[in-house]
């Protein structure tokens, strides 16, 4: 078995700062647990406790926090982005993060490849309403115009019961059917990550 080591970073699009209880938050840090079994070493970013200033470039200037996430996300072998459901979407700040990785079409290396080629992206859907196969289709697509590439299964998601208010931090346990679903993530993003960490894309 390949044992290249390699690294994660679990971006957190939750509306809500810390230090609240966030349902994304813990599928997040679920995730990167189970990747930490495939030998991935990481961290966890909630966006809502830092300035990602609202643009489509990599630096928006002063007081912008985006250059130093943009490096951790380049440092990183794999993306993981969580987000609530919100009115059958993924949150604002999910989508603020997109449009800040949509700087990247432009940014290339000597061959021509972006940045973000040979790197590996993962989604994580929490609500208490329908759409998580809607809100992780939004997410795909957007990850992969930017240059990520996406494993088989790349999503884990939970959602409550229609027209209910239960949180996913709010059960007793984890729903087998999600735990099952994170390991098969984890296993699969991992895979591909080291995959094309030992043979990149050809350039273009």
């Amino acid at each position: 078995m390949d044992t290249t080591p390699l690294r994660a970073v679990a971006l957190v699009c939750t509306l809500s700062p810390s230090p609240a209880r966030s349902s994304s938050q813990l599928l997040a840090e679920q995730v990167m647990a189970a990747l930490g079994e495939h030998g991935v070493t990481g961290k966890t970013i909630r966006i809502a406790d830092r300035n990602v200033l609202p643009g489509v470039e990599t630096d928006m200037g002063e007081g912008d926090d985006w250059p130093e996430i943009r490096d951790t996300i380049l440092g990183a072998d794999i993306l993981v982005l969580s987000t609530p459901i919100w009115l059958g979407h993924p949150s604002s700040i999910a989508q603020r993060v997109l449009e800040r990785l949509d700087a990247e079409l432009s940014e290339t290396d000597d061959e021509g490849r972006m940045l973000t080629y040979g790197k590996v992206a993962a989604v994580c859907v929490v609500g208490n309403e329908d759409g998580a196969h809607k809100v992780s289709a939004d997410l795909f697509q957007g990850l992969n115009d930017v240059g990520f590439s996406l494993a088989p299964n790349a999503v884990t998601y939970w959602v409550g019961e229609a027209m209910q208010g239960t949180d996913y931090q709010d059960l007793d346990k984890t729903p087998e059917a999600t735990a099952g679903t994170t390991a098969t993530l984890a296993a699969n993003t991992a895979h591909l990550a080291r995959r094309l960490k030992s043979a990149p894309y050809p350039p273009s």
